[in-house]
Parts: C-alpha cells; structure tokens; sequence
C-alpha cells in the first residue's frame, strides 16, 4: 500500500460510543419498521427502511472516516463533513419516519414503564409543539450555524477535541429541528400553510448565501488555523476558503431550492389536476384569485388602471422611446465611436436590454408596447397601400429564426456592442424594415413574422405573470359584434389577430391594448396568471393553433434557449482563449471563421441533435405512441423558464455593473451640442468595477429559479400525456436531463470572470 493510501486507511477514526450507539439504533428501528410493515407496509414500506439507514451511514462517513480527521487540514473537507451532517443525514432519518418505528423497537416493559409514559407527560408535548414551530426550527438553525462559523468557535471546536464533538451534535440535532417543518415528521403536526414552507426554504437559502459569499469573496484568511497547518494539497489556505464557500453554496442551495421546488410540484399539480387524456392535456389557465371570486386585474388599481385606459397612453410612452431611438441613431453616426462612450453603445445593449427582461419577470411584454417602430408602421400604412396578405407560406416563425441567427453571430462577430455606427445603422434598418412591410402587408405582419425583437419577447413574455385575457368568457359568448378583434368606427381591433375569447398565453400579444379599448362590454383586462402555466398544457391558442403542432415555434424556442447560453459564453475568458487558441492552431487570419463554425454547432447542430435525441427516448421510455416531433414541439415550451433565466443573469450583470455609465456619456452627448450646464463627463467611472457581492447570488438566484421552474413544466407536460399513470416518468427524464446539463453550463458561466462591456474595464 502506498503512503497516501495507507494515510486514508489510518485515518479512520470509529469512536466506540458512537458506532455502538448506531448499531443498536439501527436495531431498533428494524425491529420496529418489521411490525410496522406486516400492519402498514404502504405507509412503513422499504424505502423508509432504507432512508433512515442511509441517515446512519452518512452520520458515521461525516464523524469516523478520513474527512474528521482531515478536516483540521483543510477548510473544504470540513465544509463537506458539515453539510453531510446538516443537508444530507437529517433529510434521510426524517424520511424514514423514525418516531413510530424506534417506539415499536424498544423491549415492551421499556416502552410501557418508560418511554411512554415520559412521552404522554403534556408539558413535554408542550415543549415539543414549541420547539417544532417552523420560527423557531429556522431561527434555531441558523443561529447554531452561524455561531460555529464564527473564527473564535470555529477555531476552539478544531483545537479541542471535546468541542468538536459538540459541533457536530450541535449540527445535526438542529438540522433535525429545521428538516422537520420541510417532512412534517411525526409526532408533532405542523399546522401552518404547506406554502409558508417554500418561503421558509428560500429564506435559509438567503442565509446559505451570505455565509458562503462571505467565504468566497474575503480577501482575508477568515481562520488563521488553516495558516499554521500543513498544506496536504496544492491549494493555499485562501482558495481552500473559497472552495469551501463555493461548495457550500453551490449544495446548500441546491438542499434548499430542490424540496422548495417539489413542494411547489406537488402544491401546483393538486391545484390543477389533470384529466385523463389520450395525448397533451387541453385544460385551461386558471387566472390568481385575491379573494374568493375575484380575479386580480392590473387595470383595477387605482392610478395604474386609469393610465393604462387613457386612450393616448400607448403613443406617448411610444412618443418617448421615439424620441430616445432619434437621440441614439444621431449619437451613433456623429459621436465618439468608442461604444462605452455613445449613447448607441450604451442605452441599447446595457439598459434597453436589461429593463426588457426585468419588465417581463415581473409583468409582459411592455416594451412591445412602447414600440418606436409603430410610428413608422402607421406612416408605411398612410403613403404606401397597405392591401396585400401576407403570403401563407411565410405566415411561420421561421423567417425570424433565420434573422436570430443572424443577429447572434453577427452581434459578436462584428462586436456590435461595441460599434455606435453599426448599432445606429441597425435601428434605422429596423424603421426602414418596419415602414415598407407594413406598409403594403396587412395584419402586422412584421410584428408577427419578421421582428427578431419581438420573437424574443413574445417567447420570454410566455413565463410573464400578466397576460391580456377576457374577464367574463360568458359574456363574450353573448357577443355578436366582435370589436376586439374587428374593431370599430373610433378604434382598430387586434392587428395580430388573436381572438380574445380563444386566445391563450402571451404569444404574439405586443400588449397594445386595442382589444381593450374597443371592447363593447369592458370584459378585456391585464390579468395575473401562475408564472409558465400556459406552457403545461396544449389548448387551442387564437392564430397560433397548439403548439405541438408548430415545429417552427418550437425551434424558435430552442435556438433562443441555446442562445442565451451562447450569448454570455461568448462574453466569457475562458470561451475567448479557447478561440484564439483554435484560430492560432489552424492558421486563420481571422476569428470569424471560429466563430461561424461555433455558432452553426452551438445555435442549430447541437439543439436539433439534442431535441431530436430527447424526442426519441423519450417516446421510448414513456411507451407512448405520440410521434418524436410532437413530443419536441410539447416539451420545447418546457425550457422558456430556463432560457429566460440565463438572459436575465446575463442581461441584468451588465446593467448593474455599467449601468452608471449612462450618466458621463449623456453629459458628453449634450456637450456634443453646446449644452454645458450640467458640467463636463467624468470618464474615470467607466474604469471603475464596481463591488456587488451580491449580484452572482441574484444569477445564481435567478438560475435556480429558471431550473425549477422548466423541471416544473415539463412534468406537467408529462402528465398530460399519461394523465399521471405509468410512463410519466420514462417521458420526463430525457428532458429533464437536457435541463440538468444546461443549468450546469449557467453555472459555470456565471461563476467564469466576464468581459465588462460598456466599460473602458472590458
């Protein structure tokens, strides 16, 4: 045996007490779980068995094997040791429902003389209903953790061998406490809302983050102990601190995030149960309810109702974006060409973009309302005719995958974020684009078939809360004029064509409110919805048809899950060098060859080899008879959540990290034209990184969500093919996995150094 290896097996430390201790628990409880089982085996069945023993094999690996005695040697080993004891061996014993079966374990006189009547005594069950109280379970936990994190304790529990000990008890005992609300363990009832769980998840989740945070980013050695140790690896005693805290954070969050997100599974799926179906569930988004029979309606509140119904609301917020298009397309063409200081290298690709996706996080697709571009669509109607139909051939999403595509290369290609010219010129290609196709089509047919922008919103909008629904289907049923969607004398109906009524989901809604206006009856609103829950079924959507049935939407949905991912690779060191490195080896003058190839793999080989291959194991598994096609074009709508979630990460790092540069380039631009009132532009900001802690928690945040919420979807939309029988999970995984995989490669981006563009720092 060589010397490292025999060091490992030297290492294992079996306290007697303890291991006695376990085995005679472990005892016990078969011996209790086998009466159990013969009464109850759907209840007592042999997984709880295997629970608890697994609880017992982890909390003997934590204390006896080589990690307790190389953890005085490495922070990171300690680390693993704690969330062994705290994130892993509670779960598993309270899975096993232990109250019951260690009770029947124990000899009958011990029971009878003894545990039981000491059990029965109220003030202990008094005791016990306080203790189990989620408030005080949550406080309790984090309390302990903390206080062992702090250097002078955590120190003394690694210099004594005592105080270790009690670490450890310490951990576990109030890891029991904490898991308990979350497994309702017996015998003690939780009596709060099974909801009010979720948030107390996401707050330990919180408190998870600011300790891991603080160990990965001090600069100083927060335990001076690791200093004086041996080093047995190649870290120093700074990266073993930050591995620590990156490992904590990274399974902490995810011990918390994963139950928040089954217990959101299952409160979800019995709220909307599933009827039994031969194929994809048609059941009906079901609006949020404040009170028992009323809807919650954006138009309702006061003061942001009555703006939204002003008639004139629309073209003056258009009006305005307007007027920022003109000071951008003039900035780019004849101010500093440097893109960190023009308007046009900075209002559109740092805020524009960043608004976008926290507008739709937290309410639709406003920004399509304010669309500059509606004044040239309406001037294309007044001088040109107007009159032809959009060719039925081209009435399909796949014009704009092809624009994306294009987009997506040529944005990092020619830097676009970094070129006011070549942005200026997009922006006015864009009025011209929009002024001569709605200008001779019908229908809003650029909106609808050509806008890459507004491709992009309508896919994210689909996880948006508010959707633009009719309040009373009744009532439309008694309606014989149509005003929404025909329009009348005083007010144009939907240009897009989407029947109120039938229509389903944000998907080519632009959210301009014509349908509300014209509305005869005022039984058009803005309504909240369960985030994503029009993606878990397949109903009938006005001009759209179902969307397994439309490949061309599902690809669109795909190449923009893919190319959110690609987008901020691409802004990555790593991804860079990488390139560099290939253009060196092969001899290419230039790195657009590279990135060409890139692009083709990442944007369309790989999304359709890896769609194609889900599709067909997935059919495969779940033993359905549905074809491979229709399962893609189901199950594509499953990914928006996390697709959205990488955008945003993205888009909202840069616009915290540069957004203060809009304050020195404005006061250049209107220096620019003689205005000096407000003082000269202080270019020393744009070199400036500023100190957010805590903006990779808020990606890191962001991305949990976004994977949750697609893992989510997609069973959902498992279950509408199997009505939740046998199969559902064979259909499910293919996809599931895919989802794993992506929020793996976030993870890796977020946590990899990026380019800080629309700084002087990129």
């Amino acid at each position: 045996m060589n010397s490292f290896g025999e060091a490992i097996y030297q290492s294992w430390n079996v306290d007697r007490g303890v291991f006695i201790f376990l085995i005679l628990t472990a005892w016990c409880y078969a011996r209790g779980w086998r009466r159990l089982h013969r009464q109850s085996p759907q209840r007592f069945g042999v997984g709880r068995l295997v629970c608890f023993f697994a609880g017992l094999t982890v909390i003997f690996l934590a204390i006896a094997s080589p990690l307790d005695a190389f953890a005085s040697l490495l922070l990171i080993v300690h680390m693993t040791q704690h969330l062994l004891l705290t994130m892993v061996a509670p779960p598993l014993i309270l899975l096993g429902s232990p109250y019951l079966p260690l009770l029947r374990g124990l000899p009958p006189k011990v029971l009878k003389h003894g545990a039981g009547p000491f059990l029965a005594w109220p003030a202990l069950q008094r005791f016990g209903r306080f203790l189990t109280n989620p408030v005080v379970c949550w406080s309790t936990f984090v309390l302990v953790t903390v206080f062992w994190h702090l250097p002078v304790f955590y120190e003394l529990a690694l210099r004594s061998e005592f105080w270790h000990k009690v670490e450890h008890l310490c951990f576990f005992l109030f890891a029991i406490l904490f898991w308990w609300p979350v497994i309702q363990g017996e015998p003690v009832g939780i009596r709060w809302p099974r909801w009010t769980i979720i948030l107390y998840l996401f707050l330990a989740d919180l408190q998870n983050t600011a300790l891991s945070a603080f160990l990965c980013f001090s600069e100083r050695i927060i335990y001076p102990i690791y200093n004086s140790v041996p080093r047995i690896s190649r870290l120093t005693a700074l990266e073993d601190q930050i591995g620590a805290g990156a490992l904590m954070w990274f399974f902490g969050s995810r011990a918390y995030l994963i139950p928040a997100g089954l217990l959101t599974i299952v409160m979800l799926s019995s709220a909307h149960a599933v009827q039994p179906s031969s194929g994809f569930t048609h059941s009906r988004n079901v609006p949020l309810r404040l009170t028992r029979g009323k809807v919650w309606d954006l138009l309702s509140i006061p003061l942001v109702g009555a703006v939204l119904r002003w008639r004139h609301f629309r073209r003056a917020a258009q009006a305005i974006m307007f007027l920022l298009a003109m000071v951008v397309i003039a900035d780019g063409f004849f101010g500093h060409q440097m893109g960190s200081m023009n308007l046009a290298g900075v209002l559109p690709w740092t805020h524009w973009r960043g608004l976008v996706v926290i507008t739709m996080l937290v309410a639709g697709n406003f920004f399509c309302m304010a669309c500059p571009f509606m004044f040239a669509r309406d001037l294309g109607r007044l001088v040109l005719p107007a009159r032809w139909n959009w060719h039925r051939r081209l009435r399909s999403k796949w014009i704009a995958v092809v624009l994306l595509v294009l987009y997506l290369w040529a944005y990092e290609s020619f830097d676009l974020w970094d070129s006011p010219w070549w942005t200026a010129w997009i922006i006015v290609g864009y009025f011209v684009a929009s002024f001569v196709i709605d200008g001779l089509f019908k229908g809003a047919s650029f909106c609808k078939y050509v806008c890459p922008i507004g491709q992009f919103n309508f896919v994210q909008s689909l996880i948006s809360p508010l959707e633009v629904r009719v309040r009373d289907p009744d009532r439309c049923r008694s309606c014989t004029t149509y005003e929404c969607i025909r329009g009348n004398s005083t007010q144009r109906g939907c240009e897009l064509q989407l029947f109120q009524p039938k229509k389903e989901g944000n998907m080519d809604c632009t959210f301009c409110l014509d349908c509300i206006h014209a509305c005869p009856h005022n039984n058009v609103g803005i309504m909240a919805f369960v985030p994503a829950n029009q993606l878990t079924h397949d109903r009938y959507r006005s001009s759209l048809g179902r969307f397994s049935q439309r490949p061309d939407i599902a690809m669109l949905i795909l190449l923009l899950v893919f190319g959110a991912f690609v987008n901020a690779a691409e802004m990555l060191k790593p991804v860079i060098a990488w390139e560099e490195t290939l253009q060196a080896r092969f001899d290419l003058g230039s790195p657009r060859s590279i990135e060409i190839i890139f692009f083709i793999l990442s944007l369309l080989v790989l999304p359709l080899i890896l769609a194609v291959s889900c599709g067909m194991l997935s059919r495969f598994l779940g033993r359905i008879r549905i074809g491979w096609r229709e399962l893609i074009c189901s199950f594509a709508g499953a990914f928006v959540p996390l697709g959205f979630s990488m955008w945003g990460a993205h888009f909202v790092f840069h616009l915290l990290t540069g957004g203060y540069a809009i304050v020195p380039v404005t006061l250049r631009a209107a220096g620019d034209l003689g205005i000096s009132y407000f003082g000269t532009p202080d270019w020393s900001w744009l070199s400036l990184v500023p100190t957010l802690d805590w903006l990779l928690s808020l990606q890191l945040l962001l991305l949990d969500l976004g994977f949750l919420l697609t893992l989510y979807t997609g069973w959902r939309i498992a279950k509408g093919y199997r009505a939740g029988g046998k199969g559902t999970f064979g259909l499910f995984m293919p996809w599931a996995s895919l989802a794993i995989g992506l929020y793996i490669v976030g993870i890796w981006i977020v946590f990899q150094p990026m380019q800080m563009r629309g700084m002087m720092a990129h």
